[in-house]
């Protein structure tokens, strides 16, 4: 059994971690980290450093804070011989990921990062048919609306937080593990409020290495109906995975659906990587974002109020 601590208690981790640890025999939730929340019956400290100076007995360490801030929680966790779980993104930086990278290779050590939607129901069924295809088109349309989703949360708009690519890399992380050729950014215009540092809203068009178009449309601001939605047009037909990967349709058929088992299939993989002192640390969906930031031509729109 993994005795894991988690750090950050936020909505992320009461939604979607701690049902997933509840469910998975592997683990054992000892402890929690957090300024501002707590747990009945499990440990608590008010950050990691305290935890990790306290002794507590941990094997591992499920990282739920912002990711401006995993950098430091991830480094000292390894320093204290901790597995590492990292919530998406994996980090604010690529340089900072691949740091953490070195150093659990060199500590032999576990480091995961994580991205939640490649474990959704229709995702590795969709990877499969498309493998004998030939590609002629893929569209991606994200749109939701963030104060359903991050009520109040600041950070979201200040530099680290991505703003709506903070949704929209989940479509990033499906498009990377379902398409069989690397695609790169060709152009974007982001649409900045006056107010924030990140954008509301960005439209992205990218090309794979056969020239294949990639288009994507990422909106933070869609009231009613939310639209998860990736649609690959091929000489056999259109896939579409809708619903953030949890239905799987071929030419207008639905072929695969089933419960949300994103967070358990991410702590069963944790599990094997931990067993095995193995990491598993993928940062192509965050390349694609920091190569919008680059990249992308920012325009200015009307100011984000709650």
């Amino acid at each position: 059994m993994i005795r894991i601590a988690i750090v950050g208690l936020g909505k992320i981790a009461r939604d979607q971690h701690l049902p997933a640890l509840a469910a998975n025999p592997d683990y054992e939730l000892v402890a929690v980290a957090s300024r501002n929340a707590q747990l009945d019956d499990v440990a608590h400290y008010p950050s990691l450093s305290a935890l990790l100076e306290d002794g507590s007995a941990i094997d591992a360490v499920s990282l739920c804070a912002p990711a401006a801030v995993r950098y430091e929680q991830a480094r000292e966790a390894l320093a204290a011989g901790k597995h590492v779980m990292l919530e998406k993104p994996p980090g604010a930086t690529l340089s900072e990921v691949d740091a953490l990278a070195r150093q659990a290779e060199a500590a032999g050590l576990s480091l995961f990062a994580t991205w939640h939607s490649r474990y959704a129901q229709g995702v590795q069924p969709a990877r499969e048919w498309l493998e004998a295809k030939r590609i002629q088109a893929v569209r991606i349309e994200w749109k939701e609306d963030v104060r359903v989703w991050h009520p109040g949360q600041a950070w979201i708009w200040e530099p680290g937080g991505m703003g709506v690519f903070d949704p929209g890399i989940n479509a990033l992380s499906i498009v990377t593990a379902i398409l069989p050729r690397p695609f790169f950014l060709k152009e974007a215009t982001l649409q900045v409020p006056g107010n924030c540092q990140t954008p509301v809203a960005a439209q992205l068009a990218f090309v794979d290495s056969a020239g294949v178009p990639i288009a994507a449309d990422f909106d933070f601001l869609q009231t009613g109906p939310q639209t998860w939605d990736i649609h690959v047009d091929t000489d056999a037909g259109r896939l579409t995975l809708s619903k953030g990967g949890s239905e799987l349709y071929l030419d207008g058929q639905l072929t695969h659906q089933g419960p949300d088992r994103e967070y358990a299939g991410l702590y069963a993989r944790f599990a094997e990587l931990v067993a095995q002192n193995r990491s598993d640390v993928d940062v192509a969906p965050l390349r694609h974002v920091a190569d919008a930031f680059l990249y992308g031509r920012r325009e200015t729109v009307a100011e984000f109020h709650e």
